[in-house]
C-alpha cells in the first residue's frame, strides 16, 4: 500500500500482522528498502513540510483554496503572490491573486524540479526561482510537484535536470530541505534558510 493510501485513513499492516506466523527479522538482515513516494513522505515530513496530496486538479485547486483560506491569504483586496512561472498564474488566475517579484509577498508559488526521497529535499534551479537566493524569497511556498517528478537520490535529480535541457543546463541548482527551525543541511542546501512550504502533490502516474 502507498504512502497516499495510508494519508487518506487506510490502515497499513505490517508483514507480520499480515503473516502471524512468520518469524521476526534477523537483525542482522539488511533493511528493507522503502517505496520511492513513502521514503519521500517519512524524510519530508521529518523536515517539517506540510504534506497534501491531490489525486486530480480539480482536488488540487479545492485545496489550494483551504491554504489561503487558512492563512488568510484570499483576502478582497487581492493578496500579492510572489510568482515567476506564467503557467502558474493562469491556472490560478481566477483566485483575485496579485503575481509579482516582490520578497515581501505572501508566499511564493511555484513548481519544482524533483523531489529527492532519500532526504526529503526538493530539487529546485532557475527554471523555478531565476537567480534569486532562497533568503530573497517569501517564508512561506506553495509548490506544485508530480508523483512523476519522485526520484530515490540527488544524483538522479541532476542528470535528469542535464537530460531535459541538453541545450541549455539552468544555473542556480540548490535544495529546499529546511521547512521548519533545524540546524542539519547538506552540501547544496548549507546556510539556506528555513521555510514554511505547502507541498501539493498531484496524482499523474
Amino acid at each position: 500500500m502507498s504512502i497516499f493510501s495510508k494519508l487518506l485513513g487506510f490502515k497499513f499492516k505490517s508483514e507480520k500482522e499480515e503473516n502471524p506466523n512468520q518469524k521476526d527479522q534477523s537483525k542482522f538482515m539488511p533493511e528493507e528498502k522503502l517505496p520511492t513516494d513513502e521514503n519521500f513522505m517519512v524524510n519530508f515530513k521529518k523536515n517539517g513540510g506540510k504534506f497534501l496530496y491531490c489525486s486530480n486538479k480539480e482536488e488540487m485547486l479545492d485545496t489550494f483554496y483551504s491554504i489561503l483560506k487558512e492563512n488568510d491569504w484570499n483576502n478582497e483586496e487581492g493578496s500579492p503572490v510572489c510568482c515567476f512561472d506564467e503557467n502558474l498564474k493562469d491556472t490560478f488566475k481566477d483566485f483575485g491573486l496579485e503575481f509579482n517579484k516582490s520578497s515581501t509577498s505572501n508566499f511564493f508559488l511555484s513548481t519544482c524540479e524533483y523531489l529527492i526521497a532519500n532526504t526529503g529535499a526538493l530539487l529546485i534551479s532557475s527554471n523555478q526561482i531565476r537567480e534569486k537566493k532562497l533568503n530573497e524569497l517569501p517564508q512561506n511556498f506553495i509548490i506544485l510537484a508530480a508523483t512523476s517528478q519522485l526520484i530515490d537520490t540527488i544524483g538522479e535529480g541532476l542528470r535528469g535536470i542535464k537530460n531535459k535541457s541538453k541545450n541549455k543546463i539552468p544555473s542556480n541548482i540548490t535544495t529546499i530541505k529546511t521547512f521548519e527551525d533545524k540546524k542539519e543541511s547538506d552540501f547544496m542546501s548549507y546556510g539556506s534558510p528555513s521555510k514554511n512550504l505547502y507541498l501539493l502533490l498531484l496524482e499523474d502516474l
